[in-house]
């Protein structure tokens, strides 16, 4: 239990540091007209918001620590 939650806990903080910084991007594909069955679609890459990554952060951070105070 403890090593999971360490393990865990250190991935999100990584994840949470990589998309603090920018890194984190997803793509979004959108209908831009429709003509009977034909239709002009537009993929644009967007960042993933900077709050998820903090919340990364902080999660990540209290699994970790939670995993290194833990007494079983």
């Amino acid at each position: 239990m403890r090593a999971g939650l360490i393990i865990v806990g250190v991935v999100l903080l990584a994840a949470g540091i990589w998309v603090t910084l920018g890194n984190g991007s997803y793509k979004k594909t959108d209908t831009v007209a429709k003509l009977g069955p034909a239709q002009i679609t537009a993929t644009h890459d967007k960042a993933i918001p900077q709050w998820v990554g903090i919340a990364g952060i902080v999660i990540g951070g209290v699994l970790a620590i939670g995993g290194f105070v833990s007494k079983r």
